[in-house]
């Protein structure tokens, strides 16, 4: 799992009041956040009809990144607070560090065209479990001054279950009514009310990422986000074998010729105003802005306004693909990239 800062875990353990936990828990949903624009790009760079099982695999993780952060924001809003989602600060500027010093200072996270070195350099790293399982090749050492997201989660069920009992009185004081409760399955995405379903979506949160312990899957037949990305990497699903867990199931096909060539971490004020390039960079941040803005007033009040956000992502993948197919007009061959750029309503 993702590793952090670890005084960010050591303020969770410190918190005298729910209150104390508001701050962090925002960090924890920018951080689920964080990492779905640079997967988005990768999948969203697969051309059209190729590659089909790739951009699956990274859909269905972006997805379960979503689901994450929608129950972060649940937690957050049942214990008093209000999720921050439409500003500019809430998007990490691309490249640079995820939020709470994801991986140490030196690592950087880009907005990429996929390729399995980015999977298996910076995905897989993102992704990687604490105590990853081997499956071949699987682990990375730890950086004693940092800790790992499933620390801090761990410290943050610790923390409410403390709060709870020194409180004398219940800290979830905002109801169902309040929170984001469609769009998942109601074993996936339920209200948060009390200690025992805040520990279960955490739980979810952690497994989903990391699996468990002694095994790579989150679900039969579901392997964790790092251990999906690894299928990706080695060209083969991960399956159970006498001795443990190899890459030795069903292909994992990659086609070369299925990426569009994107120029790396496009800006906007790259362009020149009036250029087709310009335009459809613009037109890309200003729909994932939109998007934002249609979370943010989901998890501020307006729950039912969660279901707009399906025509605003189905539009943001239209402009992508037609963004991804414009040339940057260097003479290199390269294609115009996304930018995850707040950009605030005319």
């Amino acid at each position: 799992m993702i590793r952090i800062e670890r005084h960010f875990i050591e303020r969770v353990r410190a918190a005298a009041a729910p209150t104390d936990l508001h701050d962090l828990l925002q960090r924890a949903i920018q951080l689920e956040h964080s990492t779905i624009p640079p997967y988005l790009t990768a999948m969203f760079s697969l051309a059209e009809g190729k590659n089909r099982r790739i951009a699956e695999l990274i859909r269905s993780i972006v997805v379960e990144e979503m689901l994450h952060m929608c129950i972060a924001s649940n937690i957050l809003i049942a214990i008093g607070g209000r999720p921050a989602i439409n500003r500019p600060d809430f998007i990490p500027v691309y490249p640079g560090p995820l939020p709470m010093s994801i991986g140490g200072k030196d690592f950087t996270v880009g907005i990429r065209a996929f390729s399995k070195d980015l999977v298996a350099r910076v995905f897989m790293k993102i992704e990687e479990p604490e105590h990853p399982i081997p499956v071949q090749e699987a682990g990375l050492a730890a950086v004693p001054t940092y800790g790992t997201i499933g620390e801090f989660y761990a410290a943050l069920k610790e923390k409410l279950k403390e709060l709870v009992a020194t409180s004398g009185k219940t800290i979830f004081v905002v109801g169902p009514d309040q929170q984001v409760l469609s769009w998942f399955p109601g074993a996936e995405l339920f209200p948060i009310v009390d200690l025992t379903s805040a520990d279960a979506g955490i739980d979810l949160i952690v497994e989903q990422g990391e699996g468990t312990a002694t095994n790579p899957f989150d679900a039969p037949g579901e392997p964790a986000h790092y251990y999906r990305f690894g299928e990706i990497v080695h060209g083969r699903e991960i399956v159970a074998t006498d001795t443990g867990y190899a890459w030795a199931g069903a292909p994992v096909p990659f086609d070369e010729t299925g990426v569009f060539p994107l120029k790396p971490d496009c800006k906007i004020a790259d362009f020149a105003p009036g250029t087709q390039a310009h335009e459809r960079i613009l037109a890309f941040a200003t729909g994932y802005s939109s998007l934002l803005n249609v979370l943010h007033t989901a998890f501020n009040g307006r729950p039912d306004a969660i279901n707009d956000a399906m025509g605003v992502m189905y539009n943001l993948k239209v402009t992508a693909t037609r963004l991804m197919t414009t040339p940057v007009g260097d003479g290199r061959g390269l294609t115009v990239g996304p930018s995850f750029e707040y950009v605030r309503a005319s």
